[in-house]
């Protein structure tokens, strides 16, 4: 407890942000290929680069874990 954990960017590499997306932020392209959602999940890599769109939120984390990526929630 009262060793000092290493947080450098070798470690911060697998961490990537989920989050809720309006549909009307979206492009009409991305919007008519979901019609009836109110919202998709956005997968964010640490430097704000949107590597994908989902569905649902429990979709998004179950990506990133496929990936051996660490998600973190984003509001």
């Amino acid at each position: 407890m009262n060793e000092k954990f290493d947080f450098g960017p070798e470690n911060a590499g697998n961490i990537v942000y989920i989050r809720r997306v309006a549909m009307d932020s979206l492009p009409d392209e991305v919007r008519r290929q979901v019609p009836g959602a109110d919202a998709l999940y956005a997968v964010h890599g640490p430097d704000g680069e949107r590597l994908a769109l989902v569905k649902d939120r429990s979709l998004a984390f179950m990506l990133a874990r496929q990936n051996e990526l660490t998600p973190v929630s984003v509001h």
